[in-house]
C-alpha cells in the first residue's frame, strides 16, 4: 500500500552534485513547488482570489531565498573557456 504522505508529498532524487547544502536547497526547492501547485490549484479552482495566491507564492519565493543564503549558495563561477 502507498504511504499516503508519498502521494500527497511526491519527492524526486537528487542527481546533482552531492554536497549537504546542494540536498536540502533541493529539498526546500521541491517543498517549494508543490505548494505553488497547490496554490495555483486553489486559485484555479476560485477558493482563493488571484492576488492572494500571488501574495502567497512571492512569500515562499522570499523564504527559498532566504534558504540559499542561509545555505551559502552562489551564482556558479562563469568559465572562462566559454568566451
Amino acid at each position: 500500500m502507498v504511504d499516503p504522505s508519498e502521494f500527497l508529498y511526491p519527492r524526486s532524487r537528487y542527481y546533482g552534485e552531492f554536497r549537504p547544502e546542494y540536498l536540502v536547497f533541493d529539498a526546500n526547492l521541491q517543498e517549494f513547488a508543490q505548494k505553488v501547485t497547490y496554490i495555483c490549484s486553489l486559485e484555479t479552482g476560485g477558493k482563493i482570489l488571484p492576488l492572494e495566491a500571488y501574495e502567497q507564492i512571492r512569500k515562499l519565493w522570499l523564504e527559498l531565498e532566504q534558504s540559499k543564503d542561509r545555505l551559502g549558495l552562489e551564482k556558479p563561477p562563469e568559465d572562462p573557456s566559454a568566451d
